[in-house]
C-alpha cells in the first residue's frame, strides 16, 4: 500500500485520532499494519489495544486499534474522547456475525461522546470469495438511516490493501472539514 494520502493544507503539528473498532477476527490490526506499510502475514488476536501514528500530508495520524473481543468492549468507550474520524472495521465474510456486529456499531452511534464524529465503515475481506458486497451490508445494516454524521461504506481488503486507500481519502477529506 502506498503511504501517500490526499495533499491537504494543514500545518504539520495537526495530530488527529483515529478509532478503529470492530469485531474480534474483523481485520482491525491487519489494516493498522497495512496502513503503517508493515509486514501483514503474521497478526494475532489483539489484547488490549495497538496504537500507530503515521504522518499524512500535513496531519499526524494516531490510529488506535483496540480489541474486539465480546470481554473487550465494554472498555471501548474509553478512548471515545477526542477521536476525530471513527473507523469501523466488518469481516463481510462472516455472515453469521452481522448481526452482532450491526448491534456494536448501533451502540456507538448512540454514545454521545460520539457525536457528530465521521463514521467510515470498511467492508473487509473482499478478497473472501464469499464475502458480502459493500452494497449489501450497508442495506443490511440500515446505514441509509445515519443521519447525525457523515458517513461512507468502503470495500476493502486490508490483506491486499485493495480499497484502503480510498478509505483512507475519505478520512482526510473529512478530517479537513472537521477541523476547519
Amino acid at each position: 500500500m502506498s503511504p501517500d494520502l490526499p495533499v491537504l493544507k494543514h500545518s504539520p503539528e495537526q495530530e488527529v485520532q483515529l478509532l478503529l473498532l470492530g469485531l474480534d477476527n474483523a481485520g482491525k490490526t491487519t489494516l493498522l499494519k497495512q496502513l503503517a506499510s508493515e509486514d501483514v502475514r503474521h497478526i494475532t488476536p489483539t489484547q488490549g489495544f495497538n496504537i500507530k501514528s503515521m504522518q499524512s500530508q500535513g496531519f499526524k495520524l494516531n490510529v488506535w486499534d483496540i480489541g474486539g473481543q465480546r470481554k473487550i468492549r465494554p472498555y471501548w468507550r474509553n478512548y471515545f474522547e477526542n477521536t476525530d474520524v471513527l473507523i469501523y472495521v466488518i469481516d463481510c465474510s462472516d455472515r453469521k456475525r452481522f448481526e452482532e456486529t450491526g448491534q456494536e456499531l448501533a451502540e456507538l452511534m448512540e454514545d454521545e461522546k460520539l457525536s457528530m464524529v465521521p463514521l467510515l465503515i470498511f467492508a473487509n475481506k473482499q478478497d473472501v470469495m464469499t464475502a458480502a458486497p459493500a452494497s449489501e451490508l450497508a442495506e443490511g445494516l440500515k446505514l441509509h438511516t445515519i443521519r447525525d454524521r457523515v458517513w461512507q461504506i468502503q470495500a476493502c481488503s486490508a490483506v491486499t490493501a485493495e480499497g484502503v486507500q480510498d478509505g483512507m481519502t475519505w478520512v482526510c477529506k473529512n478530517i479537513a472539514v472537521r477541523k476547519k
